[in-house]
């Protein structure tokens, strides 16, 4: 979401839009967002969310009215949530309001990925996996050999499109402790992927599509490949966090998700 609000602000900023950049200066104790979280405000959209509720909408209004009032100098607001808004988050923080046309969003520090994921196949189930991670402080290389199996149009630019072959040689390419999720169209080419990804023995995660017989026979096939059965025991195999019941692509790709969320939180 940090990179969609900022994507945002360049893009208003270049075209001289009017809007108020609220930001969580600072927090002390339980609230909705942590420092540095911001939302963009104009006379007629909001993008990003500083956590909701009477808060958020306060911030709004307080935005809009800066908006007519031509104030461009940054103002602060120390807001406590229980006494000020009657939240039930006993926490508190300070929103500091600058106009766009005096902010620099290119220098806005942006948090860390939670993640590096390398993503294998661009069928329904990984297009439903990227579109759930569009939002997501993270960062993806979307990876199939088939251009045409690529949605249309721009992607977050935080997620990269990759057309290459052979696939498995962006393995290698991969930072140590990278994710991996491989669900390709073809078996063949989720063994070669996931047998290169065992040879590196440095990541994160790696999550293979299928059930639990085609783990057993790709389990196989990697310890006649003399690939150490403490590697190979990595592999989760089916994928999705346990509980979440489905085959649909997008509740597959809710149970994926939630499963990189809970080791990366």
């Amino acid at each position: 979401m940090t990179a969609v609000v900022q994507r945002t602000a360049l893009q208003w900023r270049a075209g001289a839009r009017a809007a108020v950049v609220v930001e969580v200066l600072s927090s002390r104790g339980s609230v909705p967002r942590e420092a540095g979280t911001r939302m963009l405000v104009a006379a007629d959209d909001v993008v990003g969310t500083i956590g909701g509720g009477h808060l958020e909408l306060k911030a709004i209004e307080k935005a809009r009215q800066l908006l007519v009032s031509g104030a461009v100098s940054p103002e602060t607001e120390d807001i406590a949530l229980g006494p000020t808004l009657g939240q039930c988050c006993g926490g508190a923080l300070t929103l500091r309001y600058t106009a766009l046309s005096h902010d620099d969003p290119a220098h806005w520090a942006l948090p860390a990925p939670r993640f590096f994921l390398q993503l294998y196949g661009a069928g329904h189930v990984g297009l439903a996996i990227v579109e759930l991670l569009s939002g997501i402080d993270c960062r993806v290389q979307w990876i199939d050999e088939r251009e045409d199996q690529f949605p249309a149009g721009p992607l977050p630019p935080h997620i990269e499109k990759l057309c290459v072959e052979p696939v498995e040689a962006e393995v290698r390419l991969a930072p140590p402790g990278a994710c991996y999720l491989v669900l390709t169209h073809s078996h063949d080419l989720d063994l070669a992927i996931t047998e290169a990804i065992l040879r590196r023995a440095d990541f994160g995660f790696l999550g293979l599509i299928g059930s639990k017989t085609k783990h057993a026979r790709f389990r196989h096939r990697f310890e006649a490949r003399g690939l150490s059965p403490s590697v190979i025991d990595r592999i989760t195999c089916p994928i999705g966090l346990p509980g979440i019941e489905g085959k649909e692509p997008e509740v597959i790709a809710v149970a994926v998700v939630a499963q990189l969320l809970q080791r990366h939180p």
